[in-house]
């Protein structure tokens, strides 16, 4: 009997705390929660802190209240120019209005993501087939997120959502108009290349030319004056070789003489074919004095 009452006792402890934490919930600064009572909402936006409810009849529902991030996959858009360019944004936001995203989105995540989505989109759409692909790259890439983030906050509005940032991380030409287009800069790139190949070589044959030119005159006017410089020399040589001669034109004679006796007979193997009474053996027979 005792046992049983002790069975009773813990039981009956254990319903009381079913019920007393049946009867409260916490709310946390980095959430959002709204109490509903059969499919009613009865309150929303309860500070942080603990709150009390009826037990097992009210249901206390939460919401991440913190910024989440929206990052779809690249999603492809018309330019004005009626041109596909690969669109990979992102989205900041957070739900600003717990009661409003309850009733407008049944308090799903996955479904406000889906609304947002197709809200960045429509924008993007639209504001891709204002510009050209040059403007989106660069131009107005800024003032595009500007417009979306305004935009696209005033529309998740009415699903009890804050958009805080919308983001445009790349924009890319699809893979054919891609590989296309590198195609084309390759073959202005190799064109540029060639054209510089020539001009250079061009550059280089006058340089060159002017060289070879430069040397031919160097050389011509080096040879002119080396045989201006000779032929005054020999004209000098001369000039001494006459005024030596005039002045002793014996002793001239026995020099020219001794030079050629000298050559003619620089080896003893040397054999001379001359008649004995020719002036070449003058100083040899009877010597001046």
């Amino acid at each position: 009997m005792n046992q049983t009452k002790i069975i009773a006792v813990v039981a009956l402890v254990l319903v009381g705390v079913v019920i007393a934490l049946s009867a409260v919930y916490t709310v946390d600064e980095r959430e959002k929660v709204i109490v509903v009572r059969f499919g009613q909402v009865l309150r929303h936006d309860d500070p942080p802190g603990l709150h009390a409810k009826t037990p097992f009849i009210d249901d206390a529902r939460y919401f991440d209240a913190r910024i989440l991030t929206l990052d779809a996959d690249p999603q492809p858009f018309l330019t004005k120019e009626k041109k596909y360019v690969l669109v990979d944004s992102f989205v900041k936001w957070r739900i600003k209005d717990a009661l409003q995203f309850y009733l407008t989105v049944g308090g799903s995540e996955s479904e406000a993501r889906r609304r947002l989505e197709q809200i960045v989109n429509s924008g993007l759409r639209d504001e891709f087939g204002k510009r050209t692909v040059q403007d989106v790259i660069s131009a107005d890439r800024a003032r595009i997120m500007e417009i979306l983030t305004a935009n696209s906050g005033r529309e998740a509005f009415k699903f009890g959502l804050e958009v805080v940032d919308v983001r445009i991380q790349r924009v890319d030409l699809p893979p054919e108009v891609s590989q296309s287009v590198f195609q084309r800069m390759k073959a202005e790139r190799s064109r540029i290349a060639n054209e510089l190949r020539a001009q250079g070589a061009e550059t280089a044959e006058k340089i060159r030319a002017d060289v070879e030119r430069k040397r031919e005159i160097l050389l011509a006017e080096a040879y002119r004056t080396a045989e201006r410089l000779r032929g005054d020399g020999d004209a000098r040589a001369t000039a001494i070789y006459a005024g030596a001669a005039n002045a002793a034109p014996e002793f001239y004679s026995l020099y020219r003489s001794l030079n050629a006796y000298k050559e003619s007979f620089k080896h003893k193997d040397d054999v001379l074919v001359v008649d004995p009474s020719a002036d070449f053996f003058k100083y040899l027979k009877k010597p001046s004095r």
